[in-house]
């Protein structure tokens, strides 16, 4: 299989690297969570070549996470804004962070702290099941093959 047919798979985890798999597009990800908007702004904290960034903002705005929104109208100047589909992915990056915080702090921490504003304390996310509220491990959960896999495999059957 290419790469870029990675996406045309009966799978959620290939269909989401599709998108997101490069290591530029979740360091623009986090920073667009942090707050960054303009173009100048994710290439000077970021350090990456005017064209690999255009063509990751480029995909995020046609994939619908980021959008690409005039600040100067005039002068045709555009922010990057994650759209609500861009974030809902905050639980994927809040998850990325505490794995590297468990197993790549090289013994020195966590280098960013989360506080909870609701109840004022640091948090440390987790995810849980949508029924129950228990926490989520490997071994508690059962898959199985969704509607979504029976109707990709339908529709390959046809087209062959």
């Amino acid at each position: 299989m290419k790469w870029d047919e990675i996406g045309d798979q009966p799978c959620s985890v290939a269909r989401t690297l599709s998108v997101l798999g490069d290591r530029w597009t979740m360091l623009i990800l986090r920073n667009a969570f942090m707050g960054v908007r303009r173009f100048d702004d994710f290439q000077r904290s970021l350090g990456l070549t005017r064209h690999v960034l255009s063509e990751r903002l480029k995909r995020l705005v046609e994939h619908g996470i980021l959008a690409k929104v005039p600040y100067v109208e005039r002068q045709e100047r555009f922010e990057y804004q994650l759209t609500e589909k861009g974030l809902d992915l905050y639980p994927i990056m809040l998850s990325m962070i505490q794995w590297a915080d468990k197993w790549m702090d090289m013994g020195l921490g966590k280098p960013i702290e989360f506080t909870h504003k609701r109840c004022g304390k640091k948090m440390i996310p987790k995810i849980v099941c949508s029924e129950c509220d228990e926490p989520i491990q490997v071994k508690d959960v059962r898959a199985t093959a969704g509607p979504g896999y029976f109707a990709f495999m339908d529709q390959k059957q046809k087209s062959a």
